[in-house]
């Protein structure tokens, strides 16, 4: 004979779930009070020993705000949804996601990242508007249709921002000038006298949306020039880079731009176990500026990033939930410059 319970999985037995009403009789405050410093609630002023005084009453019940209740008061939620990468990333790009969410949450923002590994397009954008979020920021790595960005504004998100190699209609397009990088490196390249001009291109799933254009953009430098630039399909491990090296002298290379410095290290140390001098026989530039390359010998070129702030673009997410009527922008990034070092 089965017992019956009138209890459930949000109230375990013997224990209260704790309100508002809570918190605000154990710190001496209304409800009302609690609401403005949980949430965060910049229109009235309180003062510090009692929004102190809210927070450890909250923290001593166990109480945080109904993020469903408050999403009804304000009109919208709070959550920006981060499609989570599936690409390689390098430390470039993960201290930038870093600072950007640090941002977001300093704006009052819940972040959530979204595995959305394996969907079509419309389907990755119908499965981020199911949580009802008030900004969907793609960071590149998901696809993003015109149509998805119109089914995540019905559900009503009221900001959808790219930041990828191309424009999005209807989206904030922060467009990332990946044929630039590789243009300025082989632009080096030339300019230094180097005329057998390799380009390495990751193997790794995903790279192709940046190594495509970079090397797009490494071919219109050489273009003219009487240089020849010569595509260098490379995997990232030790065994690849060694039988890149070994068949090097048979390319008759003598510069190479190496997607970015992950990659460089990885080849020039190739190279150099092969007894390939660098710079002497061939000069390597890779890109991001990452410390790693500056104590390297010799020292890594490399070209710098001028990548756009977390903080920036956080104040952009606010600026277009507090405005989404406003028309979408596009603007270009990724203005680059050669760093030159020991290694060209």
């Amino acid at each position: 004979m089965s017992q019956s319970t009138d209890q459930s999985p949000e109230r375990p037995a013997g224990r209260a779930v704790p309100t508002s009403a809570d918190v605000a009789r154990l710190a001496g405050v209304s409800r009302a009070t609690v609401s403005y410093v949980l949430n965060n609630t910049s229109a009235v002023r309180i003062s510090e020993p009692t929004r102190r005084r809210v927070r450890e009453a909250a923290e001593e019940l166990g109480y945080v705000p109904h993020a469903a209740a408050r999403s009804l008061r304000a009109g919208h939620s709070r959550m920006v949804l981060l499609p989570t990468a599936h690409v390689p990333v390098g430390p470039l790009y993960s201290q930038f996601f870093n600072d950007f969410q640090w941002a977001l949450r300093r704006l009052d923002y819940t972040v959530v990242q979204y595995g959305s590994v394996g969907m079509r397009a419309e389907e990755a954008a119908r499965a981020w508007a199911e949580l009802r979020p008030v900004a969907v920021v793609s960071l590149g790595e998901a696809e993003l249709t015109a149509q998805g960005v119109e089914i995540l504004k019905r559900s009503g998100a009221r900001a959808v921002i790219t930041l990828g190699t191309q424009n999005v209609e209807g989206t904030h397009a922060l467009v990332m000038e990946q044929g630039r990088v590789g243009e300025v490196a082989a632009t080096h390249l030339v300019e230094t006298g180097r005329r057998r001009i390799g380009v390495v291109i990751p193997e790794e799933p995903g790279l192709d949306m940046f190594s495509g254009p970079r090397l797009e953009g490494a071919r219109r430098a050489a273009e003219g020039t009487g240089a020849t630039v010569v595509p260098l399909p490379l995997r990232y491990d030790e065994e690849s880079a060694r039988a890149l090296a070994a068949r090097w002298r048979d390319q008759d290379l003598d510069g190479v731009f190496a997607y970015n410095d992950e990659y460089a290290m990885l080849l020039m140390r190739a190279l150099q176990d092969e007894g390939i001098s660098v710079p002497g026989e061939t000069a390597v530039i890779g890109a991001d500026d990452l410390l790693l390359g500056r104590l390297l010998r010799p020292r890594l070129s490399t070209v710098a990033i001028d990548m756009v702030l977390g903080r920036e673009l956080a104040e952009l997410v606010d600026r277009a939930v507090r405005e989404p009527d406003t028309a979408p922008l596009s603007r270009s990034l990724l203005d680059s410059r050669v760093v030159r070092r020991e290694s060209s």
